[in-house]
Protein backbone atom coordinates (compact mmCIF):
# COMPACT_ATOMS: atom_id res chain seq x y z
CA UNK A 1 0.00 0.00 0.00
CA UNK A 2 1.65 3.11 -1.46
CA UNK A 3 -0.15 6.98 -0.25
CA UNK A 4 0.10 10.17 -1.57
CA UNK A 5 -1.28 13.69 0.18
CA UNK A 6 -1.75 16.31 -2.90
CA UNK A 7 -2.04 19.59 -1.53
CA UNK A 8 -2.28 22.44 -2.66
CA UNK A 9 -0.62 25.34 -1.59
CA UNK A 10 -2.20 27.51 0.88
CA UNK A 11 -3.71 31.10 -0.14
CA UNK A 12 -1.28 33.52 -2.46
CA UNK A 13 -0.99 37.25 -2.40
CA UNK A 14 -1.16 39.25 -5.57
CA UNK A 15 -0.29 42.86 -3.55
CA UNK A 16 3.29 42.91 -5.48
CA UNK A 17 2.16 42.90 -8.97
CA UNK A 18 5.52 43.32 -10.06
CA UNK A 19 6.44 39.77 -8.90
CA UNK A 20 6.22 36.55 -11.51
CA UNK A 21 3.80 34.44 -10.79
CA UNK A 22 6.38 31.78 -9.17
CA UNK A 23 7.54 34.28 -6.86
CA UNK A 24 4.35 34.96 -5.34
CA UNK A 25 4.11 34.60 -1.60
CA UNK A 26 1.72 33.49 1.09
CA UNK A 27 -0.92 36.06 2.13
CA UNK A 28 -2.16 36.44 5.55
CA UNK A 29 -4.99 33.51 4.73
CA UNK A 30 -2.38 31.20 4.04
CA UNK A 31 -0.08 32.15 6.42
CA UNK A 32 -2.73 30.77 9.17
CA UNK A 33 -4.46 28.45 7.07
CA UNK A 34 -1.00 26.12 6.46
CA UNK A 35 -0.05 25.56 9.77
CA UNK A 36 -3.61 24.62 11.05
CA UNK A 37 -3.88 21.98 8.26
CA UNK A 38 -0.79 20.73 8.93
CA UNK A 39 -1.38 20.13 12.37
CA UNK A 40 -4.50 18.50 11.72
CA UNK A 41 -2.41 15.96 10.11
CA UNK A 42 -0.16 15.63 12.86
CA UNK A 43 -3.07 14.71 15.24
CA UNK A 44 -3.84 11.86 13.14
CA UNK A 45 -0.47 10.80 13.50
CA UNK A 46 0.25 11.01 10.02
CA UNK A 47 3.96 10.29 9.12
CA UNK A 48 5.71 11.11 5.67
CA UNK A 49 8.59 9.58 4.00
CA UNK A 50 8.97 12.30 0.99
CA UNK A 51 8.24 15.49 0.37
CA UNK A 52 7.88 16.73 -3.26
CA UNK A 53 7.34 20.35 -4.19
CA UNK A 54 6.19 22.66 -7.26
CA UNK A 55 9.31 25.47 -6.98
CA UNK A 56 6.56 28.32 -6.54
CA UNK A 57 7.15 30.29 -3.21
CA UNK A 58 3.58 29.90 -2.71
CA UNK A 59 4.00 25.86 -2.76
CA UNK A 60 7.34 25.15 -1.35
CA UNK A 61 6.25 27.67 1.77
CA UNK A 62 3.62 25.83 2.30
CA UNK A 63 5.61 22.71 2.04
CA UNK A 64 8.02 24.02 4.40
CA UNK A 65 5.36 24.59 7.30
CA UNK A 66 4.11 21.21 6.74
CA UNK A 67 7.63 19.91 7.17
CA UNK A 68 8.11 22.14 10.54
CA UNK A 69 4.72 19.93 11.69
CA UNK A 70 5.13 16.93 10.86
CA UNK A 71 9.02 16.27 11.28
CA UNK A 72 10.14 16.43 7.52
CA UNK A 73 13.86 17.19 6.98
CA UNK A 74 13.81 17.67 3.87
CA UNK A 75 11.59 19.06 0.78
CA UNK A 76 12.47 17.84 -3.07
CA UNK A 77 11.73 20.26 -5.46
CA UNK A 78 10.40 19.29 -8.86
CA UNK A 79 10.22 21.71 -11.41
CA UNK A 80 7.89 19.62 -13.29
CA UNK A 81 5.24 20.40 -10.35
CA UNK A 82 5.01 24.05 -11.60
CA UNK A 83 2.43 24.35 -14.66
CA UNK A 84 2.37 20.73 -14.72
CA UNK A 85 -0.54 18.77 -16.21
CA UNK A 86 -1.85 15.98 -14.40
CA UNK A 87 0.10 13.50 -16.55
CA UNK A 88 3.15 15.32 -15.41
CA UNK A 89 2.60 14.63 -12.37
CA UNK A 90 2.01 10.97 -12.26
CA UNK A 91 5.33 10.85 -13.97
CA UNK A 92 6.88 12.48 -10.92
CA UNK A 93 5.14 10.22 -8.66
CA UNK A 94 6.14 7.00 -10.49
CA UNK A 95 10.08 8.07 -10.67
CA UNK A 96 9.89 8.02 -6.45
CA UNK A 97 11.89 5.31 -4.80
CA UNK A 98 9.55 1.97 -3.66
CA UNK A 99 11.18 2.82 -0.22
CA UNK A 100 8.68 5.53 0.24
CA UNK A 101 5.29 4.98 1.60
CA UNK A 102 4.04 7.94 2.86
CA UNK A 103 4.31 11.05 -0.07
CA UNK A 104 3.54 14.50 -0.18
CA UNK A 105 3.21 16.54 -3.46
CA UNK A 106 2.45 20.20 -2.83
CA UNK A 107 1.26 22.10 -6.12
CA UNK A 108 -1.55 23.77 -8.26
CA UNK A 109 -4.93 24.03 -9.59
CA UNK A 110 -6.47 22.88 -11.71
CA UNK A 111 -3.83 20.23 -11.89
CA UNK A 112 -4.86 18.71 -8.44
CA UNK A 113 -8.33 19.39 -8.99
CA UNK A 114 -8.24 17.40 -12.08
CA UNK A 115 -6.24 14.72 -10.21
CA UNK A 116 -8.62 14.38 -7.02
CA UNK A 117 -11.36 13.91 -9.51
CA UNK A 118 -9.24 11.20 -11.30
CA UNK A 119 -8.98 9.33 -8.10
CA UNK A 120 -12.49 10.08 -6.65
CA UNK A 121 -15.79 8.20 -7.14
CA UNK A 122 -17.78 11.38 -7.11
CA UNK A 123 -16.97 14.82 -8.69
CA UNK A 124 -15.24 17.33 -6.81
CA UNK A 125 -16.47 21.34 -7.44
CA UNK A 126 -12.86 22.34 -5.85
CA UNK A 127 -9.79 21.88 -4.57
CA UNK A 128 -9.44 24.82 -2.36
CA UNK A 129 -6.56 26.57 -1.28
CA UNK A 130 -4.65 24.33 1.19
CA UNK A 131 -6.56 21.76 0.25
CA UNK A 132 -5.70 17.66 1.33
CA UNK A 133 -6.44 15.12 -0.66
CA UNK A 134 -5.55 11.63 -0.12
CA UNK A 135 -5.05 8.98 -2.33
CA UNK A 136 -4.04 5.02 -1.61
CA UNK A 137 -3.03 3.04 -4.06
CA UNK A 138 -2.85 -0.66 -3.35
CA UNK A 139 0.40 -1.02 -5.42
CA UNK A 140 4.18 -2.22 -3.92
CA UNK A 141 6.03 0.39 -6.73
CA UNK A 142 5.62 3.57 -7.75
CA UNK A 143 5.79 2.73 -10.97
CA UNK A 144 2.28 1.42 -10.89
CA UNK A 145 0.83 4.36 -9.69
CA UNK A 146 -2.38 5.57 -11.85
CA UNK A 147 -6.08 5.96 -11.93
CA UNK A 148 -7.10 2.36 -11.44
CA UNK A 149 -4.64 1.40 -8.75
CA UNK A 150 -5.84 4.44 -5.84
CA UNK A 151 -8.76 5.70 -4.43
CA UNK A 152 -9.41 9.06 -2.63
CA UNK A 153 -9.57 8.28 0.56
CA UNK A 154 -9.88 11.96 2.34
CA UNK A 155 -10.34 15.29 1.21
CA UNK A 156 -9.89 17.96 3.85
CA UNK A 157 -9.85 21.52 3.30
CA UNK A 158 -9.60 24.57 5.66
CA UNK A 159 -13.50 25.68 5.83
CA UNK A 160 -13.80 21.96 7.44
CA UNK A 161 -12.62 23.52 10.43
CA UNK A 162 -13.32 27.40 11.05
CA UNK A 163 -15.23 27.89 13.65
Amino acid sequence: MKTVYFVRHAKSSWSNESLSDIERPLNKRGLKDAPMMARKLREKRVKPDLFLSSPAKRALTTAEIFAASLDVDAIRVEAQLYEAFPEDVLRVIQGVEDAVQILFVFGHNPTFFVLANRFSQSELDNVPTCGIVRVDANIDSWRDFRENTGRMAEFLYPKLFDS
